[in-house]
């Protein structure tokens, strides 16, 4: 068996990753799943959260928000709606972005929608944690 696998995440607009690597996490609808070379084959959604992968540089990781993930033996295809690398994220956007979830959270008024203000406050507060791995 072999000790990589070709990992490609791409969004809408790019091809991001196109490269070897020996791992990676993805944080799939249900929770965060963990691949190594030689997983058996599986399609799942992704959700919001961090994908962090191993190469021979080391550790990488990625913020990234919805789409799905296709799993193979030899490849994984993550195909995102979007995702940044750490230098990509603009930090003080991604505070005020969670600042503002947060303040429609804790003054919820009826016309507010509660899932989308939680979905918000998570990918900003993902954006900052990658963020901080620059």
């Amino acid at each position: 068996m072999a000790d990589t696998f070709q990992l490609d995440i791409v969004t809408p607009d790019r091809l991001l990753v196109r490269e070897a690597a020996s791992e990676v996490t993805i944080p799939g609808r249900s929770g965060y799943l963990g691949v190594l070379p030689g997983h058996a084959p599986l399609l799942t959604e992704l959700g919001v959260g961090e994908i962090a992968y191993r190469n021979p540089s080391g550790v990488q990781h990625l913020a990234v928000a919805w789409g799905f993930a296709e799993v193979l033996p030899n490849k994984v295809t993550i195909l995102a709606e979007r995702a940044e690398r750490p230098a990509e994220i603009d930090v003080a956007r991604a505070q005020r972005a969670k600042e503002r979830a947060q303040q429609r959270l804790q003054h919820a008024a009826p016309d507010v929608d509660h899932r989308r203000a939680r979905e918000a406050l998570e990918r900003a507060q993902t954006r900052l944690d990658v963020a901080q791995k620059k």
